[in-house]
């Protein structure tokens, strides 16, 4: 009995050849995009507008604004959850939109290492 393959499934090394450029091209796409969103700005604003933070796609602080009428000496823990408030949802947005925009490169495959 010969076994068969199945006809879209032949093609040996024109086959391999095509799927090794697909995945060059998806490589090329992550790269990118990783590149784009390291240089985006993502901000968060908690307390209705007290506490403004901005955090580049590196996830590191670019900027923090606190309005003067938030500072009380008396309260300094609302202050502290306020900023760390602000700074994850800031740092979510970041991982949030680098998974959704990467979903489109990689047809929503988890491929673990790259973000």
């Amino acid at each position: 009995m010969k076994a068969r393959i199945p006809k879209n499934m032949g093609g040996g090394a024109q086959n391999m050849n095509s799927m090794i450029k697909q995945a060059q091209k998806m490589q090329d796409q992550i790269t990118e995009l990783q590149e784009d969103i390291e240089g985006r700005d993502f901000s968060a604003v908690v307390g209705g507008g007290a506490v403004e933070v901005v955090v580049t796609g590196k996830k590191t602080i670019k900027s923090l604004t606190i309005k003067p009428e938030v500072v009380d000496p008396e309260d300094i823990e609302m202050l502290q959850d306020l900023i760390i408030s602000a700074v994850n949802e800031a740092v979510n947005n970041v991982e949030s939109t680098t998974e959704s925009e990467m979903s489109k490169i990689t047809g929503g495959v988890s491929l673990p290492g790259l973000f």
